[in-house]
């Protein structure tokens, strides 16, 4: 079929890696990333260069004809495709820089009404077209690539950017009605006027669509009670190939299973999420922040328990291990750090992390020399250990363009498990993982951990590993090691009874360890349920489960 013209009206994203096309590294950051490899691989290593989109080769989109009704809304532009071929797990990036796109869409698809949805659904059953629902595109476990088989004559990519409005804002009960394209900066400053804010940042928080944080039940900015996308959630609209189904907007309600926790985390599988009623809050104006060493990560972990359990709720309690806040270099010398924010929009919180800070310090905590931040002035700054980290956090995904070009594996992975199993689980995971690192890789590594959210039942610890994949340019290689690696860190995280994943869903990459951890019964039930509001099985097949293959196993990237 003729090329049709990019719809896409987002500002240019980087289609290989993280972030825009026009966004890069910083001197001093290429210049660290170069020390740093030198420590992993003295002699050096080749590098790849970013690749152009004329670097492809993508086969003929194959879907029939289109109708006159839809085709001001599909794209079949190269430039188009490639964006939505991936998302941005290392393997993706690694397959990008390979040239190597083997499952790309047909072509793109960017409806601006709800009709326009239902029209797509219509054409994709009546001409068995799989439809991958695409949000922001920062899936790290495949779920947005369109790797569905051979079952089905094509695939198109469906874009949510254009339903980006807030529809309604109700102040008096703090809530808003937001279709579900919307992203994360767009979606604060609309609120701001209003002196509201969602306050929920994930890493991805600059591309992310509220939609695609509801449908994988995305982890943002709070270290407690508000830790998931769905906590915030008061209604949601998702539009199936049988109909619509729409919750009532409710602070509460006991009767029967809930519609929205049904479809918070179904990944695209059973219909797409076209709006939300959204809870929010008043903008945080007292904020107080402070930072703890501890000489060993486990006296940090009862540190972070007892606070935990204390009834104080901090908006940060991370906690570093050693090896973490070594890699970030946050302290001079080996220690455990935890850092600690509490924020309000209506009273201080001096009495609140003071005593966060005792309970530290009762554990062999101690305080460091900046001391408690104090900042009523609407000033997010915090103290600086707690500012290193949050700045390193937030451009890793940038460094990790170079580094996986530079033939370095950067990658994470993160689980939730009760406080009295923890230290069996980080000794079983630092010991498996470092000892398939060795031998894998026979090079220098790091290994490290960090709490990224805590309950009063357990820790979500999140894991981290630099390793070399291959110092000869042949990402091929590197390849392979990752999936080694990532099946081995799964492997471990079901031994223990841990989740296979906290906040990054399970996608294509994931269903191994998500089928370890559910009940048959309960995937039964919810292939039935997909089946009913999805009879052809055209929506995102192959993510979460698929229906068609009663023997699901891990597919994709990861192979059978």
């Amino acid at each position: 079929m003729p090329e049709s013209g990019t719809k896409s009206l987002r500002k240019p994203l980087r289609f290989w890696g993280w972030g825009y096309e026009d966004e890069d590294l910083h001197p001093d950051e290429h210049a660290m990333i170069e020390t740093v490899t030198k420590m992993f691989v003295p002699e050096g290593l080749v590098e790849i260069e970013p690749p152009a989109v004329e670097d492809f080769e993508l086969p003929a989109s194959r879907l029939p004809t289109i109708p006159e009704h839809l085709s001001d809304i599909i794209s079949t532009t190269p430039y188009d495709r490639l964006v939505h071929s991936y998302g941005k797990s290392y393997a993706d990036m690694a397959r990008m820089l390979m040239r190597q796109v083997h499952n790309p869409p047909d072509a793109v698809a960017f409806p601006k009404t709800e009709d326009d949805i239902q029209q797509l659904f219509s054409y994709a059953a009546a001409n068995n077209i799989a439809l991958i629902p695409f949000g922001g595109g920062t899936s790290v476990c495949g779920g947005v690539e369109p790797d569905v088989g051979d079952s089905y004559r094509a695939t198109i990519s469906v874009d949510m950017e254009n339903l980006d409005r807030i529809l309604e804002i109700d102040p008096v009960s703090r809530r808003a009605r937001i279709q579900a394209g919307i992203k994360g900066p767009d979606l604060e400053r609309q609120l701001k006027q209003h002196g509201l804010t969602l306050r929920h940042y994930p890493q991805s928080f600059p591309f992310v669509s509220l939609g695609g944080m509801l449908a994988t039940r995305a982890g943002g900015h709070f270290a407690t009670v508000y830790t998931h996308i769905e906590d915030m959630v008061e209604a949601t609209r998702l539009i199936t190939p049988k109909g619509i189904i729409e919750t009532r907007a409710l602070p509460g309600s006991g009767a029967g299973p809930s519609a929205d926790r049904m479809i918070c985390g179904s990944e695209g599988t059973l219909g797409i999420i076209t709006e939300a009623t959204m809870r929010l809050q008043h903008r945080p104006t007292w904020r107080a922040t402070a930072s703890v060493r501890f000489d060993g990560f486990m006296k940090g972990v009862d540190a972070v328990r007892q606070i935990a359990q204390s009834g104080l709720f901090p908006s940060n309690c991370r906690l570093l291990d050693e090896a973490e806040v070594i890699i970030n270099r946050i302290a001079d010398r080996p220690c455990a750090v935890l850092v600690l924010g509490f924020e309000s929009a209506d009273h201080p919180q001096d009495q609140k992390i003071e005593r966060a800070v005792a309970i530290a310090e009762e554990h062999g905590g101690v305080l460091q020399k900046d001391g408690i931040s104090y900042n009523p002035d609407h000033s997010e700054k915090g103290a600086s250990e707690a500012e290193s980290w949050r700045n390193a956090f937030i451009r890793m995904p940038y460094w990790r363009n170079r580094l996986t070009a530079m033939g370095m594996i950067a990658d994470t992975f993160e689980t939730a498990i009760t406080w009295d199993k923890f230290p069996e689980l980080y000794k079983a995971v630092k010991s498996t993982m470092e000892t398939a690192l060795r031998e894998i890789t026979q090079r220098p590594f790091s290994f490290s951990c960090r709490f990224t959210h805590v309950y009063p039942d357990g820790p979500a610890p999140y894991f981290t590993f630099y390793c070399v994949g291959d110092t000869t340019g042949d990402l091929g290689k590197a390849l392979e090691k990752w999936k080694q690696l990532k099946r081995i860190s799964m492997e471990v995280l079901a031994e223990q009874g841990a989740t296979v994943t906290h906040h990054h869903a399970v996608g294509r990459d994931h269903r191994f360890g998500y089928e370890q951890q559910t009940s048959p019964l309960f995937r039964q039930t919810l292939a039935a349920g997909k089946h009913f509001l999805d009879p052809q099985g055209i929506l995102n097949p192959g993510a979460l489960f698929d229906p068609q293959d009663k023997n699901v196993g891990i597919r994709g990237v990861l192979g059978d």
